[in-house]
């Protein structure tokens, strides 16, 4: 046990000392969650809207003043029928509300309204489909809640994330890619840099098993990891509004768990790459589109064809970052992530018994 503390200190030590990984690996996190969490957004804070109203009445004008007075909506001024296309075209306005000319009765007239007649239509440049659909939602429950019509409006409710905050939607994403980018991204460059340059023989050579060696160059990345782990839950909680709503206990556990798996799958990548250029190119790239496009961190595993859905039952990162929504953001006890965990647990000690399996092969 000496001898394997004495090689954990040792490359502890020789982290340490070098500034580029230390930079890699504190800083590039930080910075991913932060350019994810402000810079990378689909919210819609602003929308140009024109009005096109045939009779300008006093019902009409407070719709209007209600679509003026909300933060999201900017007034561009009345306009007619037929320069309604031209405003969009020339980009002066997003969207055109355009009121019938017998608003009033409409809306007074729920069975004219339960047959189909508008009093409200919304025109929205749809080149830009995310600002198109959710400002239609925007606006439309704006104009229902100002409507005066004797049927009935449904009500509408958004569990865990009301406002529509990206950040909740992209930090567990963001966690799950840069606690699998970088641990595996290190451990696995770490292993390689010593067989490239001839000292993995050295330290084989010594008192101190095969096993202890590769552990002990793991632990303390896997250490840094954990200090990865407190920033960036630090950084989304008071930084970025992210709460907590969950077992702040299980939402460690969990993440020490992927830690483990990534630190893991670096070691597995160790042995089938020859050179650091290999390693980086493995852990990085080819690590990287995948957790980005199969995890769920952007686009819902729901809509992805069926063969992709099986192949993303694969992906560490898509059982993680849906654990980290379920604990985090909908505030589940930790037994309602148990199946993730099993599945993480799983795929640890495969990649665990497979990389050791593989590395001790090429050592004989």
């Amino acid at each position: 046990m000496g001898g394997f503390l004495s090689f954990v200190k040792k490359e502890m030590l020789h982290i340490l000392r070098d500034r580029r990984t230390m930079l890699i690996v504190l800083g590039i996190p930080v910075m991913q969650l932060l350019l994810f969490g402000f810079a990378i957004s689909v919210e819609i804070n602003n929308i140009d809207f024109a009005v096109v109203a045939p009779h300008p009445t006093a019902a009409v004008r407070q719709q209007v003043e209600r679509l003026a007075a909300n933060p999201y909506f900017t007034f561009r001024g009345y306009v007619t029928q037929a320069e309604a296309d031209g405003v969009l075209r020339a980009g002066r306005a997003d969207a055109v509300v355009a009121f019938a000319g017998d608003y009033d009765r409409l809306t007074a007239d729920a069975e004219r309204a339960a047959l189909g007649e508008k009093a409200v239509q919304l025109v929205f440049d749809a080149s830009n489909p995310n600002t198109a659909s959710v400002g239609a939602g925007y606006m439309q429950s704006i104009l229902l809640a100002g409507q005066q019509s004797g049927a009935a409006t449904p009500e509408t409710r958004l569990l865990y994330n009301p406002q529509m905050k990206s950040a909740y939607n992209f930090v567990p994403g963001i966690m799950g890619l840069i606690f699998i980018l970088i641990c595996a991204m290190m451990t696995s460059v770490s292993i390689v840099r010593e067989k490239e340059t001839g000292t993995m023989e050295v330290l084989l050579v010594s008192p101190v098993r095969p096993i202890r060696i590769i552990f002990a160059k793991m632990i303390p990345y896997f250490l840094l990891s954990c200090f990865n782990l407190v920033t960036i839950l630090l950084l989304a909680r008071f930084v970025l509004g992210m709460p907590v709503a969950g077992s702040v206990a299980g939402l460690v556990g969990m993440s020490l768990l992927y830690l483990l798996l990534a630190l893991a799958l670096g070691l597995f990548i160790s042995t089938v790459a020859d050179t650091q250029v290999t390693a980086m190119l493995v852990s990085g790239m080819l690590l990287m589109l995948p957790v980005i496009m199969l995890s769920g961190m952007v686009f819902p595993i729901e809509n992805m064809p069926g063969v992709l859905q099986w192949v993303s039952c694969v992906i560490p990162a898509r059982w993680y970052i849906d654990a980290v929504r379920k604990l985090m953001i909908e505030g589940l006890p930790f037994r309602a992530v148990l199946r993730e965990f099993f599945i993480l647990a799983g795929m640890t000690a495969v990649l665990i018994g497979v990389a050791l399996k593989k590395f001790n092969d090429k050592l004989e």
